[in-house]
C-alpha cells in the first residue's frame, strides 16, 4: 500500500485556462516539486500547453508525476453541454497522453447556488426533471472517461449543484459505481455542513481519490451565520493551511491507512495569488510538512 501526495494549480491560483493572473505554468510545476511534492494535476485544461512531448519534459525535469485533471465546468446548464464536453474531451485526451489516472467532475459553481454555500436549508433544490438531465449529463461523462481507461470521480463542490451531502449520495446511488467513484474533498465536505470523517467511513469502498484541503471554523462559523456568499468567503480566508482547520487530518490518515487505501491524496488550497500577503510556495511547503508531521 502506497500513499503519494501531489499537489494542484489551484494552490497557486489557477482556476480557469484563460485568466490574465495565472502564474505561468512552468513556474507552478518548479515550485510544486521544490515544495516537496511528488505529483501534480493538469489543472484546467489549456492552462499547460496542449503538447504532450513539451509537458512531458518538464513533468521529468521537475520529478513529477501527472495525477489526473479536473473538468470544471458547468454541469447543471443545459445550455453550456457543448462547454462541458469539449472541457471533458481535452481533458480526457491530456491525461491520456501523459499516462495520468484520475478524471475528476466538479459542477462549477452556480449563480444560483453561491449565495447559500454551506447552507442547504437556504439552498435551491432543483425539481426532479431538472435533476434527471443533470445527472444523466454527469454520468455521460463518466462513461467517457471510465471507457478512455480512467478512473472517473465526482467531486462535491460549494456553490455548486453537487455541492450537499444528500445530493451526493442519491447521485451515488443513481449511477452505476463502475463508471462512477468519488474524488473526496475533506474542505468541501465540512464547508457544507458535514463531517468528512464519517462520510469516509461510510463510503471508503468508493473513495478512488482524494483531495486535502482545509476549512477555518471561525470563518465557517461567521459566513453561515451571516448567510455570506462563496467569494466573500473565499476572499475572507475560509480554506486555511491543513491543520489549522476543523478538518480531522490524523483520523482521514487512518481510515486510508485501515482501508488499504492506494493511491493519491492532493493538496487543494484555493487561493487568489494576487491578494496580499498571498504565498502559493509558502503555503504549499507549510501543507506539505503539517502532512508529513502526521505521517503522510
Amino acid at each position: 500500500m502506497t500513499i503519494a501526495i501531489g499537489n494542484a494549480p489551484c494552490s497557486w491560483g489557477v482556476e480557469f485556462a484563460d485568466d490574465p493572473r495565472n502564474p505561468n505554468w512552468r513556474d507552478v510545476l518548479r515550485e510544486n516539486a521544490q515544495a516537496g511534492y511528488r505529483g501534480i494535476e493538469l489543472g484546467p485544461v489549456g492552462f499547460m500547453p496542449e503538447d504532450p512531448p513539451q509537458v512531458a519534459e518538464a513533468l521529468d525535469e521537475n520529478g513529477l508525476t501527472l495525477i489526473g485533471g479536473v473538468v470544471f465546468r458547468p454541469f447543471h446548464d443545459p445550455a453550456a453541454w457543448d462547454d462541458v464536453l469539449d472541457g471533458s474531451v481535452r481533458t480526457i485526451n491530456a491525461l491520456n497522453a501523459h499516462g495520468a489516472k484520475h478524471l475528476v467532475l466538479i459542477d462549477s459553481i452556480s449563480p444560483r447556488r453561491a449565495p447559500t454555500a454551506g447552507r442547504w436549508d437556504a439552498a435551491e433544490k432543483m425539481e426532479q426533471d431538472e435533476w434527471v438531465a443533470y445527472r444523466d449529463r454527469i454520468a455521460h461523462v463518466a462513461k467517457l472517461g471510465t471507457d478512455a481507461g480512467l478512473t472517473v470521480g465526482i467531486h462535491a463542490h460549494a456553490a455548486g449543484f453537487m455541492d450537499f451531502e444528500p445530493e451526493l449520495e442519491r447521485l451515488l446511488d443513481e449511477v452505476d459505481e463502475n463508471i462512477l467513484k468519488i474524488c473526496f474533498d475533506t474542505g468541501h465536505h465540512s464547508y457544507a455542513g458535514y463531517d468528512p470523517v464519517a462520510f469516509m467511513e461510510r463510503h471508503i469502498d468508493r473513495i478512488s481519490y482524494m483531495h486535502f484541503k482545509d476549512i477555518d471554523p471561525a470563518v465557517k462559523a461567521d459566513v453561515i451565520a451571516k448567510g455570506t456568499d462563496f467569494y466573500t468567503a473565499c476572499g475572507q480566508g475560509i480554506f486555511c493551511n491543513l491543520g489549522d482547520g476543523d478538518v480531522d487530518f490524523p483520523r482521514v490518515r487512518q481510515i486510508l491507512i485501515d482501508n488499504g487505501f492506494d493511491g493519491w491524496c492532493t493538496v487543494e488550497q484555493d487561493c487568489d495569488p494576487t491578494l496580499p500577503d498571498t504565498d502559493p510556495l509558502g503555503d504549499a511547503k507549510t501543507n506539505r510538512d503539517y502532512l508529513a508531521s502526521i505521517g503522510f
